[in-house]
């Protein structure tokens, strides 16, 4: 499928996706923790792998995945022009997630990464049990 944007056009809105603070994500786990009663999370706590969310009490880190920049093929979304940058660029990022992974769980860390399609389809809550209080 071709790009519906030109090429500025296209490097603009790529250049408007940021890390903290994003609408799709994080913010939206926010809004599921408040219904949930899930407290005691700290954003942008000083840890390894910058979790979005940090819960220093349970030792939990919870990560917000974009499904498109770490992988995960649930819309089966591939940019056709400069495919091998792309590529790269999210091979550099599953990589990178997993040395965070590792190193968080030898330090005796709960690491739980939620996707973005499950936040919008309403499964994230699963993940998110160790969390809930009882």
């Amino acid at each position: 499928m071709a790009d519906v944007f030109h090429k500025r056009q296209r490097s603009e809105v790529m250049r408007k996706v940021k890390s903290f603070g994003n609408a799709s994500t994080e913010l939206k786990l926010i809004q599921l923790f408040k219904s949930v009663g899930i407290k005691g999370w700290r954003r942008k706590y000083n840890l390894f792998g910058k979790p979005d969310f940090a819960f220093p009490a349970l030792k939990a880190a919870v990560f917000t995945d974009g499904c498109f920049w770490h992988g995960h093929d649930c819309r089966n979304t591939r940019p056709s022009q400069n495919k091998e940058y792309w590529i790269k660029k999210r091979e550099r990022n599953i990589a990178r997630d997993k040395v965070v992974n590792e190193y968080l769980m030898t330090r005796s860390w709960i690491v739980i990464r939620v996707w973005e399609c499950e936040i919008k389809n309403g499964t994230a809550i699963q993940k998110l049990t160790p969390l809930i209080p009882a």
